[in-house]
Parts: structure tokens; sequence; C-alpha cells
């Protein structure tokens, strides 16, 4: 075979290979191989081979850049390596579902269970490890009585802060802040650090913790679950936390539904506790408890898109409804520093009513970190909003 025909197959090969990063090594191969051919002979086919191969050179370096910018890699919260890390981000950032890539990564202070068993049985867990079953059984009356849990209303914002947006948002924005509000030590400075809090709860069968974070401010407390329906269903959540002191005494309890989540995809649960109600301190410790049934609603989760991105202090959620139905998005931006959750906002994108997209149309809406952040993670569930 002509030396020119195997630099222009290795150069293609090199190329293919690039899109999961590997490939740089046989493009740089084909490159050195493609500037002795043209050396030799000036053609054109030299100098498509060429082309070739160093689009397959630049290619792993975008992949990389967008995974960990200017800088060596670092373990991310799905804690996979280098390369499946910078395959992960990069199609998933694409629309392509990665998950599959997460199933044989090691269970490292994560909890993962298999969707084997009576789906009508809980699983428990404490601080993040699976227990065994003996002795962590729940009646059919304890979990009857967990699914009668009820729907609270959004988070009340502070009465000093009002948003620009309205008084009737369900977050709060910066820009609406006066000058000495915003020199306050809260806002913009780093956030404190979340001690490590002892938890511990029961999940229904399926049900897959992806991350549990910690996190508080002057006036809130905020256990934060980030979960993954894997049911084989679409199923209505519903979630009760409990704070309780170092004698396992109740303090206060808060309690978070999401209406619809479909099989394969993850959701978020957030309590929030007001330090007021804590007589100013941390609780010792919290629990959750986790039930599902059947939604009410439609899922509307394949025919409604939904993007977020940073803009200095804020992140933006827009949400394009595709489908022929009234919309409801409710989406979850978190915002960590490194590995620390800092913030975590509630947000619905709207355009007609308080709550609904029209079909066919887009929304969007904007939330405030009041702590540095250097990324966010946003989760949304979409569904018909019935009766709106």
């Amino acid at each position: 075979m002509h030396i020119t025909t195997i630099a222009l197959v290795l150069s293609i090969l090199g190329l293919l290979t690039s899109f999961y990063f590997v490939g740089i090594i046989p493009s740089i191969f084909a490159f050195v191989l493609n500037i002795y051919c043209l050396l030799k002979e000036k053609s054109i086919n030299t100098v498509r081979a060429l082309a070739i191969s160093f689009v397959g050179i630049i290619l792993p370096f975008i992949m990389y850049f967008s995974t960990y910018g200017f800088r060596l890699p670092y373990e991310k919260n799905e804690k996979l390596g280098m390369v499946s890390q910078i395959v992960y981000d990069n199609y998933t950032r694409l629309g392509f579902d990665m998950s599959r890539m997460l199933k044989d990564r090691k269970e490292d202070n994560e909890t993962i269970l298999a969707t084997e068993g009576n789906s009508e049985e809980y699983y428990y867990v404490s601080d993040g490890v699976v227990h065994d079953e003996s002795g962590f059984k729940v009646s059919i009356q304890e979990e009857e009585e967990a699914e009668a849990l009820n729907v609270n209303m959004p988070p009340k914002n502070d009465s000093k802060i009002k948003d620009r947006f309205g008084e009737d948002s369900i977050f709060e924005s910066i820009d609406s802040l006066t000058e000495e509000e915003k020199k306050s030590p809260e806002i913009f400075q780093k956030a404190p650090s979340d001690d490590d809090m002892p938890s511990y709860g029961g999940l229904p069968v399926g049900t897959l913790i992806l991350g549990q974070y910690f996190r508080e401010d002057d006036h809130n407390c905020n256990p934060v679950l980030v979960l993954k329906n894997q049911t084989g269903e679409a199923y209505r959540f519903e979630c009760r936390f409990t704070a309780r002191d170092e004698d396992g005494n109740e303090l206060a309890v808060s309690e978070k539904t999401v209406e619809v989540v479909k099989d394969g995809m993850p959701f978020v649960f957030e309590g929030r506790f007001d330090k007021a109600e804590l007589n100013g301190k941390l609780p010792a410790m919290y629990e959750f408890l986790i039930s599902k049934r059947k939604p009410y609603e439609k899922d509307l989760s394949d025919d409604v898109a939904v993007y977020s991105e940073v803009v200095d202090n804020s992140a933006y959620v827009v949400a394009d409804n595709h489908s022929e139905d009234k919309a409801k998005v409710d989406s979850y931006v978190l915002f960590f520093d490194g590995e620390e959750l800092v913030d975590c906002i509630w947000m619905i994108p709207r355009n007609t009513g308080e709550v609904c997209i029209e079909p066919g149309s887009s929304a969007a809406i904007r939330g405030d970190s009041y702590y540095k952040f250097d990324r966010i993670e946003t989760y949304y569930t979409a569904y018909e909003a019935v009766g709106e």
C-alpha cells in the first residue's frame, strides 16, 4: 500500500477515535507521516490527509478544555477517570444520555442500589452507607403514612430583600439589594464551611442517591439530596426531612414533593429548616423518608428542553416547550465552590399564569448566588400544568 494511502487511512482513524479523546495518538503519528509525504510530493490528497490529522489532534484538546479548563485534571462528582470524564462531560453537554458510564464506577461515598426485589420495600442508608435489611423494614401502615406527605408552598424570601422580578417570585435577586446590604459579609463572600452532618433515612427500592449535601447560611440550613429514578416507571416522589437534636428529639420538619419523574431521570429534594426554629443552632443530625406513588400529571420531560448558563454571579435557566400542552418546569440549580455546595435555588421559568409555559414557546428566569461559586448543576422536571 502506498505511503500516502497509509497516511490517509491513519488520519481518518485518528479523527474518528478523537471523538473519544484517545485518537490524539494516531492523529499525531498521521500528522508526522503526512508532513513527510507533503515534503516528498505536494498534492491535494496529501493536504487533505494533513488537515484531517490536524483536526484529530486539535479536537481532544478542545474536549479537555471543555471539561477541565486551563487546569490539571481533578476529581469531579462522577469520580470517573480523566478520559472517561472528558467523554462524559462533552457528550452530556451535547444532549446524549451518558448515564451508562456511571454504572461501573466504584462505590465511593455514594449509595447504589440495584432495581431487583420488591418495589414496595424500602432500603435504608446512614451517612451514605446502605444498611442490611434486618431491622430496617417498615410496615405497610408506616409506608401509607409516608405516602400521605403534604405539599409545601415555596420557601419565603427574607423580608429585607425585595425581588426585582416581583413579590411573588420564588428566588432572591442581588440586583435589588441596597449598597449597604451588598456590603454584608454574607453577600459575595466565600460560603461558610459546611459541617459533617450525620444523616440517615429510607428510600424506595430502585431509587439511587447520586449526591448528598448540607449547606447553611445565617438564616437557614438545608439538607440536599440528588436522586435518580431507576424504578422502571415514572413516579411522584415525596420526602419528609426531620431535624433532630443530640438525643434524637424532633426539632423541625420540612416536607417536599417532586410531581413526576420519569424512569432514568435525576431529581432534587431540598429540605429547608429556619434557624429560628432551631434556636439559632444546627441540628445534630437529620433524617429523611422518601415515598413514591403514581403521578397525577403527564410527564413532558421528552418535549421540554432546559438550558442553564452562568453570567457573573447569576444562573439563567431557559425552558423550551415543544409540546402541545401548557408545561410546568421545576428546576433546581446547585451552586458549587469546588466540591462544596454553597447555594441551592428553586426556579420556575414561566411566560403565562403563575407557573406555566405556553405550548411552542420559551421562558427564562434568573437566580443569584450570595456566595462565590465556580460551577453549577441544573436538575429539572417537566410536566403538564393541569388546571392552569
